[in-house]
């Protein structure tokens, strides 16, 4: 069975602030395409954690409010799709699309769950985005910023993506959480189950893990 990643209490704060800049508002497509990177990411982050502040349900991590969240407005502003092919790595040009469909939905699970319970963490820390360093004409671009409050600054970073095909604007798709990248640490992770079982055996374990979550183990 995958291992649990086990988060201490500064990355599991960093992660709720993180949720914040994916679970923010969404913007009609006109506007979040004309929207530069840096000014995306620092709306929604602080945008969301005012309302995480003032949401006793979801700074308490109640699951269902944040699944409704997530299903309405984080995929606006992630590229999901490809987050879950660079976690799973050479493994996900093997899977069928219905495997690619299921890896999708629980690695979903398992960082909504992360989140849910990370926002608890949310207090009355500020977003500071520093400047970006990015070309007019760059499509793929880094987001730093830092949480600031309590104690050092923490480091937060996002890689995102421009996607002109859609309309939609920039994409997240990485994420930087105190000098670890969330994708490269779930793809050792996952690289470990598909060599043991393939992918059929990353999906059993992210559904096991995903119903001990559920059950509180």
């Amino acid at each position: 069975m995958m291992k649990h990643c086990v988060i201490g209490p500064r990355r599991r704060f960093v992660l709720g602030c993180a949720a914040g800049a994916l679970l923010g508002p969404a913007l009609p497509l006109a506007r979040a395409a004309q929207e530069a990177p840096d000014a995306l990411v620092g709306r929604l982050s602080n945008e969301v954690l005012d309302a995480v502040r003032k949401d006793p349900a979801v700074k308490s991590g109640d699951l269902r409010k944040v699944v409704a969240l997530v299903d309405k407005i984080i995929l606006p502003h992630l590229n999901f799709r490809r987050m879950t092919a660079a976690a799973v790595g050479p493994g996900w040009r093997k899977a069928s699309s219905e495997q690619q469909q299921r890896l999708q939905d629980e690695f979903k699970q398992l960082l909504v769950r992360t989140y849910a319970g990370a926002l608890a963490e949310v207090s009355d820390q500020t977003i500071v985005v520093k400047p970006l360093r990015a070309a007019p004409g760059d499509t793929d671009v880094l987001v730093r910023t830092e949480v600031r409050g309590r104690g050092d600054p923490l480091q937060l970073d996002y890689r995102l993506e421009k996607t002109p095909d859609d309309g939609s604007g920039w994409k997240i798709y990485n994420m930087n959480v105190l000098g670890v990248w969330l994708v490269e640490t779930y793809r050792t992770q996952f690289a470990a189950e598909i060599n043991a079982g393939g992918v059929d055996g990353l999906i059993a374990a992210l559904a096991a893990r995903n119903q001990a979550n559920a059950a509180g183990k």
